[in-house]
């Protein structure tokens, strides 16, 4: 587990990840029949070509899935509970087939759940950005993540000494 608890996440931490992620074409391809958009822009080169862009544009909702992505080891790897929702979502530039994006994520707010004991919900500023140093993708989003744990309790995702992980079988019964 590489991701950080909710107390390690205070406002104003800046982590700039390390992965970063040339967009393919069959990336784009891909993304866009599974998600059953038929736009032309990001399917059809002809079209494309005659668009103010001249090429066919990646699909912004991949550039978004992408830079949520790219933040994941750092930040939320194992210790995310769940994403609350998006405050955000900016594409300032477009995104291009062989274009490499790295992202930056700010921590903007933070705060202990309310309702949930163990858990904190926690606000980043992730910032997509290419390799001309153009910002392609700002979102804001909140995330409920694990509070770091107590000494002698289990990770969260992770069985109590003892009990069966869900899905498994547990230890056979001992008999007489």
């Amino acid at each position: 587990m590489s991701g950080l608890w909710f107390e390690q996440l205070e406002v104003g931490l800046r982590v700039q990840h390390a992965t970063t992620r040339t967009v393919t074409e069959t990336d784009n391809v891909l993304f866009t029949t599974m998600t059953m958009n038929p736009q032309p822009l990001h399917l059809d080169a002809e079209f494309a070509a005659r668009s103010q862009y001249g090429q066919i544009l990646v699909n912004s909702m991949f550039t978004v899935a992408l830079v949520i992505g790219l933040a994941v080891p750092e930040l939320t790897l194992g210790t995310t509970v769940a994403n609350l929702g998006f405050s955000r979502v900016d594409f300032p530039a477009p995104v291009f087939i062989g274009d490499t994006i790295h992202v930056v994520t700010d921590v903007i707010e933070a705060r202990r759940s309310r309702s949930r004991p163990g858990t904190g919900i926690v606000t980043f500023e992730h910032h997509g950005i290419n390799q001309r140093d153009e910002t392609v993708c700002l979102a804001v989003r909140a995330a409920m993540m694990h509070c770091r744990p107590e000494p002698g309790r289990p990770e969260p995702g992770r069985p109590e000494p003892g009990r069966p992980e869900p899905g498994r079988p547990g230890p056979e019964p001992e008999r007489s």
